[in-house]
């Protein structure tokens, strides 16, 4: 730290006592901190007292080179810019909530005469109904495989819809019956989508009854495979019933319970919509200085609510730990969204068991993080005293090559640091104009493509270099780091062996010559394989994707008239490249935009070898 030590004695006889926000820089003019507050001058003074400051924040104080005000007219106004401002810098001693996706839906389409099912992320452009949201895909995979073998109502693109001729396998096996080719009038497939549509709000007991009084009926007039039928749904409702928490069917909630622990802090959220709980989620924000559970909701619930995601806003939130700022909370996001919302602490009843299950998750989940983060501290202090290092390395780099006989060759980039993995980090790599299937050349051209980027100051340089392959790739390795004169990093060769059977890998360190077995229970090794297998997990993924690409429009490339605009609505209209090659040169003329003329040659050129 460098130039005048900050007088805090001086800042507070000059700061006001009004409601704002504060920022605190460093000396450098960085910014650490932003915080809001009813009264300035008291909330700053509490970071200056003389004892009773945990060690945290005490090495925020020590860091802090000047202090900025803003004035604000109330404490609301002052909620709201805290978060727009750390929204914008993330400041390193803020609390800071990574996941800021949206939440997926389910949407039901209304403008088909057999209307389908499907999951939904983004803006609601499409016209239809949309439930939710969902804490995840997982949550709404669980619910539209249910109503799949419940209802039986579609879950097909609308393009495969379009373009079936005879009924698909969901048909065989029971959970579609087939509208596609006419096997269910537009009558009974409405009666299945209005039950569905029961299910997705929350009313499965009326639909129940509804049922059981259908089955009863038909069995009355001895129509036993409609009884039966009626029975199998009512049996799938029953056990979702049992499954799940419920003493209404109406309302909204949200119910967050915060635990810390030395280390870290976790947020588990549960969403409970029209009475049903539809899943939850585990947040780990990130808490640089020690707080309270109910600190770390008030810094929590503004970023959650009011930040970049557009998550819905229930009119109830639960929570496990108060705090003054709550009632601000409430207020800023009244103002934000346009309507109230309650939080609640003294639950009882089914809320009590919600209430009592989110902090249990929350626990449960921030013990394992931790337990996962021991661990991994644990093999990086044995990968440190495996190899000689005078320091525990914090960034471990690991490439892979991956291609299917030469085909669509992509490499990959895997970081990992004492935390774990550092996914944000990682990084997959097209190689282009090598032989094919020459994984030394891959290698040489993601190492000098990565490696002239960080020289020229892109990214940060890793501790170790992991390349997954024998002593060519070590050699390939260290070529490119003697061209870019890269002399202290430190490389390690990961070899299968000769049995090619996990813990009998053998190493490679700085040169092909320099040989290291470790034992097959050493958590050094067990680390190598981690990453190792990671890599090799991220290449494979990126070659199947680059690979189904490429397959999907290079037989239409070459074709003169069939540009990727057409191209694009081809593989749409026939649902992929699939459906188009089973085509017929008529059939495909009946696609939009195509001729019969250019439906000749696009069947040519699908079946010339």
């Amino acid at each position: 730290m460098t130039g005048t030590p900050f007088d805090a004695s001086a800042f507070l006889k000059a700061v006001t006592a009004k409601p704002g926000v504060y920022r605190m820089f460093d000396a450098e003019g960085q910014l650490l901190y932003v915080g809001k507050a009813n009264n300035l001058k008291k909330r700053l003074a509490s970071y200056f007292r003389k004892s009773g400051l945990s060690p945290k924040t005490a090495a925020l104080v020590a860091r802090i080179g000047h202090i900025d005000t803003t004035i604000t007219a109330n404490e609301t106004e002052a909620l709201l810019l805290e978060q727009s401002l750390i929204k914008v810098s993330r400041p390193p001693y803020n609390i800071l909530l990574r996941d800021d996706k949206s939440y997926p839906y389910v949407y039901l389409s209304s403008e088909d005469a057999y209307p389908r099912l499907g999951l939904h992320r983004g803006p609601k452009k499409a016209r239809g109904r949309y439930f939710g949201p969902y804490p995840s895909a997982g949550a709404i995979r669980e619910s539209l495989g249910l109503l799949q073998k419940t209802f039986k109502v579609r879950q097909c693109e609308d393009s495969y819809f379009r373009n079936r001729l005879r009924p698909c396998l969901q048909y065989q096996i029971k959970r579609c019956k087939a509208p596609c080719v006419g096997f269910v009038s537009e009558e009974e497939y409405a009666e299945d989508v209005r039950h569905s549509v029961m299910f997705l709000e929350g009313r499965s007991s009326a639909l129940t009854d509804e049922l059981t009084r259908a089955m009863e009926t038909a069995a009355q007039q001895l129509q036993f495979e409609r009884a039966a039928e009626l029975r199998d749904q009512i049996g799938q409702l029953r056990r979702v019933q049992d499954q799940q928490s419920m003493d209404t069917e109406h309302g909204n909630l949200d119910v967050v319970a915060a635990a810390v622990m030395p280390g870290g802090a976790c947020v588990h959220v549960i969403m409970v919509r029209q009475g049903r709980v539809l899943g939850s989620r585990n947040h780990f924000p990130r808490v640089p200085i020690e707080l309270t559970p109910g600190e770390v909701l008030a810094a929590f619930l503004p970023q959650y609510y009011l930040g970049g995601a557009e998550r819905e806003l229930p009119g109830e939130i639960i929570v496990n730990a108060v705090h003054d700022d709550l009632a601000v909370i409430a207020d800023a996001l009244a103002q934000a969204r346009g309507f109230s919302v309650t939080f609640s602490h003294k639950v009882r009843g089914t809320r009590a068991r919600w209430q009592g299950m989110a902090v249990t998750n929350a626990e449960q989940a921030l013990a394992s993080m931790l337990a996962n983060r021991q661990n991994i501290q644990t093999r990086f202090e044995a990968l440190q005293e495996a190899l000689g290092l005078d320091e525990m390395p914090t960034r471990l780099e690991c490439y892979d090559i991956s291609h299917t006989s030469g085909e669509s060759t992509v490499a990959s980039c895997v970081v990992f640091g004492p935390e774990g993995p550092l996914k944000s980090d990682y990084r997959r790599y097209n190689i282009q104009d090598i032989a094919a299937g020459d994984d030394y050349a891959a290698m040489h051209q993601v190492l000098m493509r990565r490696f002239t980027r960080l020289r020229e100051g892109e990214g940060k340089m890793p501790d170790i270099l992991l390349v997954d392959g024998g002593k060519g790739q070590m050699k390939m390795a260290r070529e490119v780091l003697q061209e870019l004169a890269i002399h202290d990093l430190t490389l390690l060769g990961v070899a299968k062996g000769v049995t090619r059977k996990a813990g009998m890998e053998t190493l490679y360190l700085n040169d092909p010559h320099n040989e290291l077995v470790l034992p097959g229970h050493s958590p050094a090794l067990h680390l190598i394989q981690h990453i190792r297998d990671e890599a090799h997990r991220f290449a494979i993924t990126g070659h199947r994707q680059r690979r189904g690409k490429t397959r999907n429009t290079s037989t239409l490339e070459g074709i003169p008239g069939v540009g990727p605009k057409r191209r694009r609505e081809l593989l749409k209209y026939f649902g992929g490249l699939q459906e188009l090659t089973r085509a017929s040169a008529a059939e495909i003329a009946k696609a939009p935009g195509i001729s019969k003329k250019l439906a000749e040659q696009i069947y040519t050129a699908l079946h010339s070898g």
